[in-house]
This record gives C-alpha cells, structure tokens and sequence, in this order.
C-alpha cells in the first residue's frame, strides 16, 4: 500500500521528476540514456528508505547504485542462473559475484547504520520515512517472539525496493523511449495528448485517466517487453490437483506470464507493438485480464502502484519537454529485449534528446 504515514510518496515522486529534467538537456549530443534514468529512479527510492535525496555524485549513492547494477550484471550471467537455482554451491565458485555480495553487504551496513542513527530521537507519532516507519513496527511489537519486524528483515526491505524498484522501472523506461524511437508517429501522438491535456504544467497522476492513449502505449510496452516472464518463485502452501496433475505441497513454481501476454486470443498481433490492445473502439482505454505485467497472487509486486506512478510522471515529463530520436533511421531500431536469467532487459543504445518548444 504506497500511502503510508510517511511523506507524501505522491510529493517525493514529483520532486524527483522535476529535479531529474535538467540532467536530460544534452542538445545534438549522443547519449544513453541508461545512467541518467537509473539515477532519476534511485533517487526516488533514496527519498522513500531515507527521506532525503543524494547528490548524484555523493559517494553513497553510487556505491548503492554500483551495488544495483553489479546485481544485475551477475543475475544475467550464467552463475547468476546457477545461483537462483543453488544459491549454497555458488558460493564455492570463484568469479566477479563475490566482489558483488561484498558492495551489497556495504549498501545494507549503511542502511543499518541509518536506522541505528534514527533510532536514537524517533518520533513513533511522525515517521519520515520508511526505516522510521519499520523502527516504529519493530517496537511495537518487540515483545512478540513470532514478529517479522527486525532489524534483518528492514535492511532487506530497504535493499529489495532498490534492487527491483530501481532497475525495473528504468529498464521499461528505457523501452519506452526505445519504442518511441522506433515508432514515431506513436511519440508524436503522445505528445499531442500531452499538449491537450496538460500543456506546460506538471504533470499529475490525476491527468492518466484523461489521457487514454498515453495509458494505453506504457501498457502496451510493459506487455510488449515481458519484463519477467516466469514472475518470481511461488511455492504450493498445500497439495494442489491442476489438469489432472497433482503438484506435492512445497513444489516451486513458476509461472509463464508469457504465455497471456503473447496470447492471440488475449491481444490482436501479440508479436507487434500495438497501443490499441488497451483502447477501445471509442478510443477509451480498456483494461485487459491479459496483462500480467506486474505479477498474480499474494507475490504480485509489493511496488505496483509506486511502478504506475513513477512510468507515468517521468514519461509524460520527458516527452512534455523533449524528443527521442534514434541514431539510425527507425526501420532499423532493434526494439526485441535481450534475455537475461531474470528477465528481459531493453538493448544498450544511444539516442538524441531535443528539446521541445512547449509554451
């Protein structure tokens, strides 16, 4: 639920667009795009855990970005495979992974350390972020031998919504203006509803409802892309008849979302990039009991709603100021996801960002 006591995540959100915009300013230069949306998204997790933002290039910060990005770097390695299948044995082989585990242990020391800090003089009626938040929860219920909330599991909260807070709403963000790359015309019909809609104000979450194309072109590239296609591992709490099997209790599962998010009778032309699987005929946009994108069940994404969010604000507010355009022509823009153990992640490239003229 992302509208805890603790500020205003709505607030946090908008600030961190904001503040990003001038980082996007690199007139008739070739950039990738990859670190600037990384540190635009970090920082809004840094003022959720923390209640502050970084300087981009405070120490900290990047050794907590570093940390993200060698995780996922390993992840999409073979010993990444290995190690989400036989976490004990990889700890036997040498390899780069090692190096990882010891840059993320340093980010969750420094998160500990924050805690321990705020500990000190917190307010339990005011908490300002989320480790106030936990520190709260942990003394209410310190007596409790049966409680979750410890010290151990509030650092591993804290570094979960980096680790696949911060890379999975880049990596969509980043296919997002791929797509536009790609097609055009689609970005050129988003930023007329932006125009219409918005003009040159900021951008709100409340303007989505009234911008059924725009709504229906993320949804599109969410179930385009098939960030996770098997999800994460559930586990069956009881013996479980399915199809005339029977599945044992404490059977992992997987999940194939791709099987409805490329199903033809789910999406017309489930290979092709099409916004109008989420429009209807009035132009309206409708929702799909195909689309999966942030998972089923009781292990569906803890951060869906703050994901919406942060996908609509920051790209209506890049697309309100500037324009993405390939450096090659955009029959010639590779938009496909590369594969990685853990999902699919949008391909390395270089693109142009001008600037608009919106009065």
């Amino acid at each position: 639920n992302w509208s805890p006591q603790f500020p205003n995540v709505y607030r946090v959100l908008l600030k961190g667009v904001c503040v990003c915009l001038p980082f996007f300013c690199y007139p008739d230069s070739v950039v990738n795009p990859k670190k600037m949306i990384c540190n635009s998204i970090g920082n809004v997790i840094s003022s959720i855990v923390f209640g502050h933002r970084f300087e981009y290039n405070d120490p900290m910060f990047q050794l907590i970005q570093k940390a993200v990005d060698d995780y996922f770097n390993v992840l999409s390695s073979p010993i990444g495979a290995m190690f989400n299948m036989f976490p004990r044995i990889v700890w036997w082989f040498p390899g780069k992974h090692h190096r990882m585990f010891a840059i993320i242990n340093q980010a969750k020391d420094y998160m500990r350390a924050q805690a321990e800090l705020r500990l000190k003089n917190l307010d339990t009626s005011d908490p300002q972020d989320l480790l106030e938040a936990f520190l709260i929860k942990m003394l209410e219920e310190k007596d409790d031998p049966n409680t979750e909330f410890c010290y151990d599991n509030m650092v591993m909260t804290a570094w979960n919504l980096f680790s696949a807070g911060t890379e999975t709403t880049s990596s969509t963000l980043r296919q997002s203006f791929l797509m536009m790359m790609k097609y055009p015309s689609i970005q050129g019909k988003v930023q007329k509803e932006i125009d219409d809609v918005i003009g040159s104000k900021v951008p709100t979450v409340d303007d989505r409802v009234k911008m059924p194309y725009t709504d229906a072109v993320l949804h599109e590239v969410q179930r385009f892309m098939d960030l996770a296609p098997t999800s994460v591992p559930h586990k069956v709490i009881r013996d479980t008849e399915f199809h005339n099997y029977l599945i044992p209790k404490g059977t992992m599962v997987l999940p194939l979302f791709s099987s409805v998010l490329c199903d033809p009778e789910l999406f017309q032309n489930p290979d092709e990039f099409d916004p109008e699987n989420f429009l209807d005929e009035n132009g309206r946009f409708k929702k799909n009991d195909g689309f999966l994108a942030f998972g089923l069940g009781k292990r569906a994404c803890l951060g869906e709603a703050l994901a919406r969010m942060e996908l609509f604000l920051f790209f209506t507010s890049l697309l309100q100021r500037f324009t993405f355009s390939g450096t090659q022509p955009p029959e010639e823009i590779n938009i496909n996801p590369e594969c990685a153990s853990f999902g699919r992640m949008p391909c390395s490239y270089e693109c142009y960002i001008k600037v608009r003229n919106v009065e």
